[in-house]
């Protein structure tokens, strides 16, 4: 599987563990489909951070593009 990075230096931090946000490799899924992408995650509770340009832009290109499939 291809791995993408959307991983930026942030300095926000979890609210609920007070840990600062890290990269990290998650596994996100659509209509069957499995996407290994690296965005900021806590490392103490799992959290994961997806910037906003990401959920309204190349996911919503993904997700448009498997519809149509």
């Amino acid at each position: 599987m291809t791995s993408f990075s959307f991983a930026e230096t942030t300095a926000w931090q979890c609210a609920g563990c007070d840990l600062p946000l890290q990269p990290a490799e998650v596994k996100v899924s659509y209509l069957n489909s499995v996407f290994n992408v690296e965005l900021m995650v806590c490392p103490g509770c799992g959290f994961v951070l997806v910037p906003e340009s990401l959920a309204t832009g190349k996911m919503l290109a993904v997700e448009q593009l498997l519809e149509d499939k």
